[in-house]
């Protein structure tokens, strides 16, 4: 069987061969994510740093703020991947510690690439763990077409109006209450807010998909699917929300863009209209 979107432990352990990805992170401790690695992770796991793997510099060649967490060179992070040792077909699981808050950017990042089999670990892991470190068998493998899209500031600047822009932030960071990380507090006009963990039930996994498309379907009225835009503040929470529309059904292929750059690139900007409350 092949999983797409989300996979369950026990379905993890019925794998053969899986490339798993260990995505934890901590925005507060960079190095936290890689201390509980190293106590212990899944047996197989390879880490991925959010800042070093799946991100780019945040500096562009014309020396423009691209904002806090922007995508890295594509064949850069494809060659990553070939060095990891993924190969057509092969099943890539990704998790985290954090709900998948880090691991949806890694699923994101693989489809991207053009590879349809990943998967975000759906709860938390409890089986065994390891400290030992995997060995990785690199391939050839090639990049494909995006099975994603994204948009960039420019573009959203000028369709701004006619596309729905879900934000997945903290409601008080959205309103613009509190900002403790980027340059001013607000929210892109006509944005909505939809915090990623809203996408989770009281157990930690991800509500039904059918829960999940009702609540997506609602927020997103009237907009069609490829008229939605998802971003946050750095462009990594924004695809916890987009899995949880695959998840549901919702807007793929290309339907539900990413816009990278988010509010810490938008918000850099002070000719780039904002709005609070």
């Amino acid at each position: 069987m092949v999983y797409t979107t989300l996979i369950p432990p026990a379905q993890l352990r019925e794998l053969a061969a899986p490339l798993i990805l260990d995505c934890g992170f901590d925005l507060a401790d960079t190095a936290a994510g890689e201390r509980a690695y190293a106590a212990g992770h899944i047996p197989g796991a390879f880490y991925l740093h959010l800042d070093r793997d799946l991100a780019g510099p945040k500096t562009g060649p014309d020396g423009v703020f691209r904002g806090r967490h922007p995508l890295p060179e594509r064949e850069a992070f494809a060659g990553l991947m070939r060095r990891l040792g993924l190969r057509r077909g092969r099943q890539v699981v990704t998790c985290d510690r954090q709900g998948g808050m880090y691991a949806a950017r890694a699923w994101w990042m693989l489809r991207w690439l053009g590879h349809a089999e990943v998967a975000v670990l759906d709860g938390a892991w409890d089986g065994e763990l390891t400290t030992a470190l995997p060995t990785a068998t690199p391939t050839d493998w090639q990049p494909g077409a995006p099975l994603v899209g994204q948009i960039d500031a420019a573009t959203l600047l000028r369709k701004l109006g006619g596309l729905r822009l879900i934000d997945a932030r903290a409601p008080e960071r959205f309103r613009g209450e509190v900002e403790p990380l980027d340059k001013a507090a607000g929210h892109i006009p006509g944005a909505r807010n939809r915090l990623f963990r809203d996408n989770l039930g009281a157990d930690g996994r991800f509500k039904p998909a059918a829960q999940l498309r009702a609540e997506f379907q609602a927020l997103n009225a009237p907009y069609a699917a490829g008229a939605v835009v998802h971003q946050c503040g750095s462009g990594v929470t924004a695809c916890h929300n987009l899995l949880a529309m695959a998840h549901a059904g919702l807007g793929e292929p290309l339907g539900g863009l990413l816009y990278a750059g988010s509010w810490s690139e938008w918000s850099a900007d002070p000719a780039r209209p904002l709005a609070t409350g």
